[in-house]
This record gives C-alpha cells, sequence and structure tokens, in this order.
C-alpha cells in the first residue's frame, strides 16, 4: 500500500539518473534544514508505483512528483510547491504556480523532454550519504 509507505511525510520523487533532477534533489537537501522531506528514486518500485498511480510513465520521468501536506505536485507546480515547504527566502520562488497554464506547460515541457541532453545524464543513480539515505523511503538506494 503505497499510502502505508510514505505515511504522513512530505515526498520528493525524482529521476536519479537525470543530472538537473539530481542537482534539484542536492539544492533541497541543502535548504531544507527542518529535513521536512523524504526521497524516493523515480526508478526505484515505490516511485514507479506512485507514476503509475498518477497515470505517469513510469520509464520516463519527466517530472518530479512532490507531496506537501497531503498533495501531490507535478511539474513546474511541483517546484514552486517545494519552495514554498522549506521556506525562508525560498518560499519566493513559489511565486512560479502563477504563470498561466499554457505557457507554464509549454515551458517545463520543453526543458523535461531535453533534459538529458541539455544537462546530461548519470549512468546510475548517485548514491547519498549515510545520512541522506536515511531519507530515503525507497530503501533502494
Amino acid at each position: 500500500d503505497l499510502k502505508a509507505q510514505i505515511g504522513d511525510r512530505d515526498l520528493i520523487v525524482f529521476d536519479g539518473e537525470c543530472v538537473l533532477c539530481a542537482g534539484f534533489f542536492r539544492l533541497i537537501t541543502r535548504i531544507d534544514r527542518d529535513e521536512r522531506f523524504a526521497f524516493a528514486h523515480a526508478q526505484s518500485d515505490l516511485g514507479r508505483a506512485l507514476f503509475r498511480a498518477f497515470d505517469l510513465p513510469d520509464d520516463d520521468f519527466e517530472t518530479n512528483l512532490i507531496l506537501v501536506d497531503g498533495t501531490f505536485f507535478t511539474k513546474l507546480d511541483s517546484f514552486a510547491a517545494a519552495m514554498r515547504a522549506v521556506g525562508g527566502p525560498w518560499r519566493a520562488l513559489a511565486v512560479l504556480r502563477f504563470i498561466p497554464e499554457p505557457l507554464k506547460s509549454w515551458l517545463y515541457t520543453r526543458i523535461a523532454r531535453n533534459r538529458y541532453a541539455l544537462f546530461g545524464r548519470y549512468d546510475t543513480c548517485q548514491m547519498p550519504t549515510p545520512a541522506l539515505r536515511a531519507r530515503f523511503i525507497d530503501r533502494a538506494v
């Protein structure tokens, strides 16, 4: 049961092979001083199950899935929700959620579909430090 695996935690599910997505993960680990977020790789069994639950492809991860206060977000809204959740000066970036929907989707899709060409790709998911590994709920790391 997915809800049992996640519990009441806020969660970021990200493509561990994508350099841009892994960069977002590293940013969150630096600015999330309260350690609000748990993590899962999209490539894990849990990550794939969550992508399927939202009718998203589970073999091409063009978005992060972010759970904040019981609500899942995707695409640019996921970034805005994460920034709002970590607070501080980062909260200002939540304004991105107010970009008109057609433009927001168009911009996000262009970057997401070209992320490997623009930013690169890791051959495997990057291994976090032992301290960060404890925050992964997929336990596949």
